[in-house]
């Protein structure tokens, strides 16, 4: 495993121990729909949130939540879409962000932002 997975995995790691501790119950993490990817699937008693999650070392030149763009969105809508699907859950959805800065070996969550985007119409 190169750097850049192992640290997009332990920040995986560490947003599903941060959601753990303010009461998500994960149900799936790097669930796979063809060729895409959810990284974290959760409930908060009320959602299914899905939680997309973004690690950078501390110098980086673009904010972690900044690195979403429209075809990752459409990417994880229609991930999102087949989970509902393959499960048959009628929860409500709520997409979110987790990004989390890497300084040497500490991981730290800068920012959780709930309803981060919405499932494109089209």
């Amino acid at each position: 495993m190169n750097e850049r997975d192992i640290t997009g995995k332990t920040g995986e790691e560490t947003a599903c121990s941060y959601l753990k501790t303010c009461g998500y119950k994960i149900l799936h993490t790097n669930w796979r729909f063809l060729r895409y990817e959810l990284d974290i699937v959760a409930t908060d008693g009320k959602d299914l949130v899905v939680v997309e999650v973004k690690t950078r070392s501390v110098d980086y030149l673009v904010a972690p939540e900044q690195s979403i763009g429209r075809q990752k969105i459409k990417r994880i809508a229609c991930a999102a879409e087949a989970y509902l699907y393959r499960y048959k859950t009628d929860m409500p959805v709520r997409f979110d962000v987790i990004c989390l800065v890497r300084d040497k070996d500490a991981y730290t969550v800068e920012c959780h932002i709930e309803d981060a985007f919405f499932a494109p119409v089209n």
